[in-house]
């Protein structure tokens, strides 16, 4: 008999995922068999399929030690995968990255391997943190589109994961970014807009009302100077809609720069979208800032806009 006392990090999955990947030269139907025909015991009663797994309890598994050993043995995962990610902070619970351009942040159809999710979880596997075969990998708390640069979070346990994305859920991250748009816009104020994705075009566009489709979605913005035909501008989101600041932004007439999918020109030598996510509040009063990317910077510098940016940090250390 084996006997597992379930860690923290390894906490918050139904049993057959945990066995899934606890075991994964087991098939999934041989994971179903185990815990049908009672080889699985959760703190001393027979396991079922949907139990959920909490921090301390006690699986025994009723097998050999060598079968054990073979079932759980897995191909390295993360060896070979780059591992290269500007850590803006690491701790025991949570990753915090800031997102280069051009690098997706989970994989899709283009690319499989070379994603931020995979280069974070091959630091860890480096360091010692995660191991081949463990039942719960690390994942990312938000998403940035692929041009889109700045702060993910990444929450290394279930726990962790789970309660900063229900705080996000519930609107209680603060998400701050910067944006670079065409032309001068003044003062503070919001977008109130609903949004509809369109999958056949890959757009979000903006709906009049209220529709069984359209979701409600709000952006607050503050412009914090304007030059060159440019303003920087400074942008909350209340929300978290796919392409909501980008739609937004072109809803009322100032659309990022670059960004040529909602109708921002490219300039500078730039063809995608100049938006960052800079600044994450966390609910328990943490804040997290990222340094934009090197073409943002740039683009400040030729526009004469940088000096705003300075004046905001400014302001945010004297308040």
């Amino acid at each position: 008999m084996i006997e597992i006392t379930l860690l923290p990090e390894d906490s918050g999955k139904k049993l057959h995922r945990y066995l899934r990947q606890a075991l994964p030269g087991l098939p999934l139907s041989g994971v179903y068999k185990m815990i049908r025909v009672g080889r699985v015991k959760v703190n001393g009663k027979k396991g079922k399929v949907d139990t959920l797994l909490q921090p301390g309890d006690s699986l025994s598994l009723y097998m050999h030690q060598d079968e054990y050993a073979e079932l759980a043995k897995s191909k390295p995962k993360f060896k070979g995968m780059r591992s290269d990610i500007d850590i803006v902070h690491e701790d025991q619970h949570i990753l915090v990255v800031n997102k280069p351009v051009d690098l997706l942040t989970h994989p899709d159809s283009s690319e499989h391997k070379d994603t931020l999710i995979n280069r974070a979880l091959s630091h860890l596997y480096r360091s010692g943190e995660i191991a081949d075969g463990r039942s719960f990998l690390p994942a990312t708390v938000n998403r940035l589109d692929r041009n889109t640069s700045g702060i993910v979070l990444i929450g290394k346990d279930a726990d962790t994961l789970r309660t900063l994305s229900e705080a996000i859920r519930e609107r209680r991250v603060e998400k701050t970014y910067l944006a670079i748009v065409w032309g001068k816009l003044i003062g503070d104020g919001a977008v109130d807009k609903p949004l509809l994705r369109e999958e056949r075009t890959n757009r979000t566009v903006g709906v009049q009302g209220e529709t069984p489709d359209g979701r409600t979605a709000l952006t607050r913005y503050r412009a914090l100077g304007s030059g060159a035909g440019f303003t920087l501008v400074e942008i909350t989101l209340i929300s978290g809609r796919t392409h909501q600041i980008r739609a937004h932004m072109q809803a009322i007439g100032h659309p990022l720069l670059g960004d040529v999918k909602y109708g921002g020109k490219p300039a500078f030598d730039v063809t995608y979208q100049m938006l960052h996510a800079y600044r994450v509040k966390l609910p328990d009063g943490r804040v997290f800032t990222a340094d934009p990317p090197a073409d943002f910077l740039r683009v400040l510098a030729q526009t004469g806009l940088r000096r705003f940016m300075r004046e905001r940090a400014a302001s945010r250390i004297r308040g």
